[in-house]
């Protein structure tokens, strides 16, 4: 479905955050015969809707939400409504159309659009290529769950997108460039267990791209997409793996036989970083750069990345501690993969946040063997430390919330040690979002010295 296909049709946009008002901006330009906007949260966190969106979209929320969903011809679902709300489940009974906006976007820009997923690693490595691709020559516009919704972007002639599983989820076109960084449960609660949210993830792949890239090494993502093939009939090709075109071997970047530059070029500490640049060089050689020959241009591009905010971002302090932002770690896997990238220095990790019942027995057995202290923040982290009892070199702390636990890391962490907020759960319930969460740790850093 696309925009066009939205005129003289009454059309309710479920959610108003940053996606529910691109939605409803860019709706209004196709003449629905209705446009309104629907918020069923009814939370203090809840946007202001006014002016100019509520004369494009009159709101409906609390006893009129429901109403307004159910006599639309076509929902636009923001991504963050759950697949597991009972008012979708009506809906698709109902038969009514229901749609999202990066779906609608992506039926009129498929042919000129990288677009990146996974369970982490999606942020990094789509800004990674969107950079690489500019030093070589071709500029593109770069959005999406990075913060610049779909329906937000300008004209370009090539899009670089990061997309949750809630975007892909509603794709009924796939991307010319289908990129997929890793794969392990997450948002479970919203999609409905693990096999819907690897469904919603991998929807991606489901029609035709013309290249297929993802990460060699990852295990249950090679599961997942036995059989998948690209447009072309050839399978995806895997990137980091030992066997892999793009690969790192003893501190060096490869091309196939050819040494490409060294690894430290990446200022991006960790090996999934590693594993990252290697597909977003994949990426690149997969749309005709010739990567060998270019080098020298892609090394320089390369050194002068930075990591984004929210991940593995350090905070010097004067004590002589490294306070580390990665508060995008929403899951057990991502804290892991932060861990290990400061493996070789003393390290407090500060864990927990919204409680969605994931297992944390896999970070148990990565720190099986790890010497670390770890400090529970509310609301999961109470059952992170009771699955980490008894390992014998692990520490654990119970804290009252995030200023406390900084309080805690100072005391405990060994001078010229880490402390990381990796917190393996998301933000939501205690903060706004992400940043919130993520200035609120800056903050408590800044006043605890």
């Amino acid at each position: 479905m696309r925009l066009a296909d939205l005129r003289g049709r009454s059309v309710a946009v479920w959610g108003t955050g940053r996606e529910g008002r691109a939605a409803v901006t860019a709706i209004a330009k196709h003449g629905p015969s209705r446009l309104i906007a629907v918020d069923d949260s009814a939370n203090y966190l809840s946007t202001a809707w006014e002016g100019e969106l509520a004369a494009l979209a009159p709101l409906a929320g609390g006893e009129h939400a429901q109403a307004a969903l159910y006599t639309a011809d076509v929902v636009v679902r923001s991504p963050g409504v759950p697949q597991t709300h009972p008012y979708l489940t009506e809906l698709r009974a109902r038969g009514i159309t229901v749609t999202g906006g990066s779906a609608l976007w992506m039926a009129e820009h498929a042919a000129r659009t990288v677009g990146v997923t996974g369970s982490k690693g999606k942020s990094t490595t789509s800004s990674l290529i969107s950079h690489l691709l500019a030093a070589t020559g071709r500029p593109n516009a770069y959005g999406g769950n990075i913060g610049i919704p779909l329906l937000d972007l300008p004209e370009s002639d090539l899009y670089v997108l990061e997309l949750s599983s809630y975007q892909c989820a509603d794709l009924t076109d796939s991307p010319r460039v289908a990129v997929v960084t890793s794969l392990f449960p997450e948002h479970l609660d919203a999609h409905g267990g693990e096999r819907e949210y690897y469904r919603d993830k991998l929807n991606i792949l489901r029609y035709g791209p013309e290249l297929i890239v993802v990460n060699g090494v990852d295990e249950r993502l090679r599961d997942e997409i036995r059989g998948v093939t690209d447009r072309s009939g050839f399978p995806p090709v895997p990137a980091a793996a030992d066997d892999s075109r793009f690969r790192v071997e003893d501190g060096t970047v490869f091309c196939s036989d050819d040494e490409l530059f060294p690894r430290d070029a990446l200022a991006l500490k960790g090996r999934h970083n590693e594993r990252n640049l290697c597909v977003a060089l994949a990426v690149l050689d997969g749309m005709g750069v010739d990567v060998a020959g270019q080098r020298a241009v892609i090394e320089e591009a390369v050194r002068s990345f930075r990591g984004l905010p929210h991940r593995l971002a350090e905070i010097e302090d004067p004590s002589g501690l490294t306070f580390v932002d990665d508060t995008l770690s929403t899951s057990p896997y991502s804290a892991m993969h932060a861990i290990e990238a400061y493996e070789n220095r003393p390290l407090t990790v500060l864990v927990g946040g919204t409680d969605r019942g994931l297992d944390y027995s896999p970070l148990r057995d990565f720190l099986a063997s790890r010497e670390l202290t770890v400090i529970g923040l509310p609301d999961s982290g109470p059952r992170i430390l009771a699955e980490l009892a008894g390992l014998p070199k692990v520490r654990t702390v119970a804290s009252e919330d995030l200023f406390d636990a900084v309080r805690l890391s100072r005391e405990l962490t060994p001078a010229g040690g880490v402390v990381l907020l990796s917190p393996a759960a998301p933000s939501y319930g205690h903060f706004r979002n992400f940043e919130h969460r993520s200035e609120a740790f800056a903050q408590a850093v800044q006043d605890t010295r």
